[in-house]
Formats: C-alpha cells, structure tokens, sequence
C-alpha cells in the first residue's frame, strides 16, 4: 500500500464505530510484537518512550531528526498504518510532518502547550497543508490539547471549557480527531463527545480510566496508552532484575520471540 493508502486506512479506523486502541510503541522490536499480536490494526509512537530511550528528557529535548529516524524504523517494522507523537512540531510543524510523512508516517499527534488559540490553530493547518502538499489529504492529525495536562489547580469546569473550545478549533481547521489526554471521568468524556461529535474524540488509557467498552459506547474514537506501554515493560524489566539479585530467574511464562 501506498503512503495515502496507509493514511485513508487510518482515517478509516478513527472513523469507524469500533473503538481503535493503540499501544504506543517506541522502536522497531516493539512495532512487530504489537503488530504480531491478533486484533492490532495501527500503531502510534511515544515521544517520551523514543526519547528515554535514547537518554533524553521528554519535551523536545531529542533532536527533530532522531525521533523521525525512529519513526522510520518503526514504519519499517510494521505493514500496518502508523500515527507518530510529534510533540509541538519541533519549531516547525510543517516540516516536521513532511519529514514524518518522508519516511512513511500517516498521522501525528501535535501538542498545543497552551499557546494562544491563534498560534495553535495555525499549527494545525501547518500540518494539514504539509500533509496535502505531499499527496496525504487523509493524513491523520490527532490535535492534542494540553488543557487538563496543563490545568494544575484550575476549576475542572473551567479546565474542560478550555478543551472544549480549542477542540472545536482544531476540527473547525481540518483535524479529524482531537486527543484530550488527562484522568477523565465519563461526565468529561461525554462532554466532549457531544461538543465534537461521535468519532472525533481521542484518550489516554490511564490507571482509573474508563472501561474501554464504555469509552466505545460514548463514541470515543481511539484511546492510546502513551508512556505508560514502556512504563509496564519496564516494571517487568525491573521486577527481573530484582528477582535474579535475590537469587531468582526468569519468571514462568516468559515467551520467545519469533
């Protein structure tokens, strides 16, 4: 399949009535275990797990072009349509994406940070014209606002109107989906469902989320796991590590790869 073909199939998985689940993966050994495993239909990266993983703080403190390389390892790992966390854009969202889309990338996550309405609109156009530019009209921007990440002590009230307003920014701009990442609770969730419509939602799978199954029937789009996919990978590690300290082994059940 072609680049487009890749980013209309995506499209077509956010648009569609299932809920879409992505576990983030943030290198080439994970995109083929997730996409080995039956019932896996996209994969999306973790800008902070690519980051870690190369000894970085998240925050775009790894270089534009590392994290597009392991994009690109990703994409050639998996026959399956990939979404990459493009953090803010690296200082130029548009160049960013077209990089992205250079190495086969088909949709991205781009973070507004709270930064004027304006300013955030106009990076999400950025995006979606850098998309068009290159021959991906379904090019999957999942716009990110960062309205409960960055709430702090703020009155959750005031906290979802702020999400509610620039999520129908960005989808007023051409973004299919908008990912509202934050604990949120099924009064939040549908609120935002009913203000951007069914399908057009995206989340974060935290501790204490709402069931998946839930989230589907509420209309969410696609709920994502973020850092927390290398989080439990590492517990793993650690437990392992742990354990042979003490005198151990590896744990029962510990499977090959193929």
């Amino acid at each position: 399949m072609t680049t487009s073909d890749n980013a209309t199939t995506l499209l077509g998985l956010h648009t569609a009535p299932e809920l879409l689940t992505v576990v983030n993966v943030w290198d080439a050994i994970t995109a083929k275990v997730a996409t080995d495993v039956e019932g896996t239909r996209a994969l999306a990266t973790a800008s902070h797990s690519i980051a870690a993983s190369y000894g970085y703080e998240d925050g775009e403190n790894i270089p534009a072009d590392l994290m597009i390389e392991a994009a690109g390892r990703i994409v050639a790992a998996t026959h399956l349509p990939v979404s990459a966390d493009l953090e803010a854009g690296y200082g130029d969202p548009g160049e960013t994406t077209r990089k992205a889309i250079g190495v086969g990338v088909v949709g991205a996550n781009l973070e507004d940070q709270m930064k004027p309405l304006a300013e955030a609109v106009a990076a999400v156009e950025a995006v979606l014209a850098a998309a068009r530019a290159e021959g991906v009209p379904d090019f999957v921007l999942n716009a990110r606002t960062d309205a409960f990440v960055l709430g702090g002590d703020r009155d959750p009230a005031d906290v979802l109107a702020d999400a509610v307003e620039r999520g129908k920014a960005y989808l007023d701009a051409g973004a299919p989906v908008v990912f509202v990442p934050g604990a949120l609770d099924e009064d939040q969730i549908r609120t935002l469902v009913d203000a951007f419509g069914p399908q057009r939602l995206t989340t974060i799978g935290v501790p204490g989320s709402v069931p998946l199954v839930r989230q589907g029937e509420l209309g969410v789009a696609r709920v994502s796991y973020g850092p927390w996919s290398q989080r439990v990978a590492l517990t793993a590690y650690e437990d392992l590590v742990i354990d042979v300290n003490r005198g151990g082994g590896l744990p029962e059940g510990t499977r090959p790869l193929n």
